[in-house]
């Protein structure tokens, strides 16, 4: 059974301009541990792809707060929520500490789906209960 849906969209432009007002500290606000070492990866081979990277991670998490319900209230953080991809490139959603322990609680898993483009990135997140 669907429990939310959530949607974002994202302006790449204004996340360039926030990193730069505010360097390095912004994306170390916003990504988690492991989410963070690939922008790092990416952004030193191109820095539009780092770029496109973190605004895509922004984007689903804003979705995904949307479809829990809660927005960015405990148990939901920018780093208690990473947006990390299977071997397979499939974007999934890895929760960590209290937020892990509320998802879990409810018996949730969560469906991402990211796209970006030169000025925009996308989010789509379905959440759905787990079958008794």
């Amino acid at each position: 059974m669907i429990y939310g849906v959530g949607t974002d969209i994202c302006d790449i432009r204004r996340i360039a301009a926030t990193l730069q007002r505010r360097g390095d500290r912004f994306a170390e606000r916003v990504l988690g541990p492991r989410e963070i070492e690939v922008f790092r990866y990416r952004r030193a081979k191109v820095e539009a792809r780092g770029l496109s990277y973190l605004a895509t991670r922004f984007s689903a998490k804003e979705a995904f707060s949307k479809a829990i319900g809660l927005g960015l209230h405990q148990p939901m953080s920018w780093r208690s929520c990473e947006i990390l991809n299977a071997p397979s490139g499939q974007p999934q959603i890895h929760l960590h500490g209290a937020l892990a322990d509320w998802f879990a609680q409810r018996r949730l898993i969560a469906h991402v789906s990211l796209t970006d483009e030169t000025d925009y990135a996308t989010s789509f997140v379905v959440v759905e209960t787990q079958g008794l």
